[in-house]
């Protein structure tokens, strides 16, 4: 008997080892949202089946029979709504115009790798004849494919993101710790917020004009308007967030940096930031989002080679195939949105991990 129960104990110990990686692993997967993953790691793992598949049920099953009723009600409903352009396309025909459009930009990729080599073996041949002075680079013209597009808007959207947290987390700190600053500020946040996209462009588009005045070919003119924009309507959340984190942390923290006799950086640094920053970044999550939603009305505005302007252009082309592309497009937004999310969720589950505990 006695044996028995020790030839068990290392296996009831393994098991218990392997449990808690999991729960450790578990968070991680929620945050990433594949929450789904955790409950078959447990019945790997030797977990009451009936209860781990309940578990799946609701994580996984639920949603993807809400995505299946959408895609369904989607594909009955769409041929019966008809445009100028034709009935919408459904799922099938949105799903072949994301295969065209994928199968394009690998079309225009071999045409700029073939450009370039006969560009080389041109400026070979020249070198090898002693006219050096005759080489030439040029770079490949081609259109930007939908990836390309896609990459645009990327890069547009993290700069003014990126600048908008440059001037939202300073500004709201010196406002959650001064009530005369707060005092200043919070009139102008509560007018400048609700400004539309729309009204903002043409003043970020004469002012950039103005002093942008030499563009660079990696930040053209049209991408630093669209940047500005989405810099001036996705600043306030992460102002307001970051003004009411640094208002809310215990007082007893901060006569505790005067009695220390800290320098106002170091009490910032050591005892405000890391108390108030769950919310700084629900401020950054939420600003993110909305420059992520106002980018594409600046593009198509600004006429910035990004998504934005890959919809207007469908528009304006009006073929039969352009309903399709213009919801690859939106679906493409959606997607893209969700894991930008996710990505700023995870970085504040990292860096607030202990107040998540």
């Amino acid at each position: 008997m006695t044996q028995a129960i020790t030839v068990a104990d290392p296996r009831l110990a393994r098991r218990e080892r392997l449990f808690q990686r999991i729960n450790k692993a578990a968070s991680w997967l929620n945050v990433l949202g594949l929450g789904w993953v955790t409950p078959i790691l447990r019945i790997a793992a030797g977990d009451n089946v009936a209860e781990q598949m309940s578990e799946i049920r609701k994580v996984l099953l639920v949603p993807l029979a809400g995505i299946l009723f959408f895609l369904a009600l989607w594909a009955v409903l769409a041929p019966k709504v008809q445009t100028s352009l034709g009935a919408i396309p459904g799922p099938a025909a949105v799903f072949e115009q994301a295969n065209v459009l994928l199968k394009d930009h690998f079309a225009e990729r071999r045409k700029a790798d073939a450009f370039y080599a006969r560009q080389d073996e041109r400026n070979a041949k020249l070198v090898a004849e002693g006219k050096s002075d005759r080489v030439k680079h040029r770079v490949f013209t081609g259109k930007p494919t939908y990836l390309d597009q896609i990459a645009t808007s990327l890069l547009t959207v993290g700069l003014g993101f990126v600048i908008a947290t440059l001037f939202a987390v300073p500004l709201g700190i010196a406002s959650g710790l001064s009530k005369t600053i707060n005092g200043a500020i919070n009139p102008l946040i509560q007018i400048f917020k609700p400004v539309s996209p729309l009204a903002w462009l043409p003043i970020v588009t004469m002012v950039v004009s103005a002093l942008y005045v030499d563009p660079s070919d990696f930040l053209p003119k049209s991408l630093v308007i669209s940047a500005v924009t989405v810099t001036l309507c996705s600043l306030w959340p992460t102002l307001i967030n970051t003004a009411l984190g640094v208002a809310s942390i215990d007082k007893d923290l901060v006569n505790v940096g005067k009695v220390l006799q800290l320098s106002t950086a170091t009490t910032i640094r050591k005892l405000v930031l890391p108390s108030a920053l769950p919310l700084i970044f629900t401020g950054l999550r939420l600003s993110l989002g909305v420059g992520w939603m106002v980018l594409i009305a600046a593009e198509m505005l600004a006429q910035n080679p990004g998504l934005g302007k890959f919809v207007w252009d469908e528009f304006q082309n009006g073929s039969s195939d352009s309903l399709a592309r213009i919801m690859v497009a939106v679906l493409t937004i959606g997607v893209i949105g969700f894991f930008l999310d996710r990505v700023m969720y995870a970085l504040q589950s990292a860096f607030t991990f202990s107040s998540n505990r």
